[in-house]
């Protein structure tokens, strides 16, 4: 029973997404699920990293990942993957990846992103810089270069183009803000989509590729999400 109400929220939750099989399993009409990953036993082979700082703040940002329950009111008997920072740059993002196998060498894929977490930020939040819900842009895509923080003179960058705040770029799209909606002060979970913008990949030698979806902040002060689900399909195309 408890099988058949998940799978009955799965469908209403991601809807772009739910009607794919399991990880690694291609369908008939050439989709694959590339992950889907709810983090109740483990991080699935997410790992976190932030970029978009000062050499010289790495002593200030308030970095923070775990492996953690939700947050209150929140299921708290439920695990998540925790990010936290400060962003004292202004300018800070916060990503999750994910290496991901499976598919066909050398050939194009349509790959639809669906994110579940937890905020406790309003649309309509006020803060430094810009507001807590409103000015964080959660972004997700999918990429053949793994995404990493490279040093660049006195400043951290990513190595991949994600755009900047509210621009997001061709593999990795702006899916919306982390704001939970008006007057929030509590946490609730939201979910993000790619649908209206969904990334074209074109796989290499080897069929592999990167997820990673992250959190591009206009928002000068601490931020922590915890990431409840994530799922990924990629369908080939003809």
């Amino acid at each position: 029973m408890k099988q058949v109400k998940w799978a009955v929220a799965a469908l209403c939750l991601f809807v772009g997404a739910a009607c794919q099989d399991t990880d690694s399993d291609v369908t008939p009409d050439n989709r694959i699920t590339l992950t889907d990953t709810d983090f109740r036993a483990n991080l699935d082979g997410w790992s976190a990293d932030y970029t978009d700082y000062a050499t010289s703040q790495d002593s200030i940002m308030e970095f923070k990942t775990a492996h953690t329950a939700l947050p209150a009111p929140l299921d708290v008997s439920k695990k998540s993957l925790m990010v936290s920072g400060h962003n004292r740059s202004d300018d800070m993002f916060m990503f999750i990846k994910k290496k991901v196998s499976g598919l066909k060498p050398n050939q194009t894929y349509r790959v639809l992103v669906d994110v579940e977490l937890a905020s406790q930020y309003g649309d309509n939040s006020v803060g430094i810089g810009g507001s807590p819900g409103g000015s964080v842009y959660l972004k997700a895509g999918v990429t053949t270069t793994e995404p990493k923080k490279v040093k660049e003179g006195t400043e951290y960058r990513l190595n991949i183009d994600k755009g900047n705040q509210a621009t997001g770029s061709a593999q990795v799209p702006v899916l919306g803000t982390v704001g939970a909606g008006e007057n929030v002060t509590q946490y609730k979970l939201i979910q993000r989509s790619n649908q209206s913008q969904p990334v074209t990949l074109k796989t290499n030698d080897s069929g592999e590729a990167w997820l990673i979806v992250g959190t591009d902040s206009g928002f000068e002060g601490l931020t922590t999400l915890y990431y409840n689900r994530i799922k990924a399909v990629a369908t080939l195309q003809n």
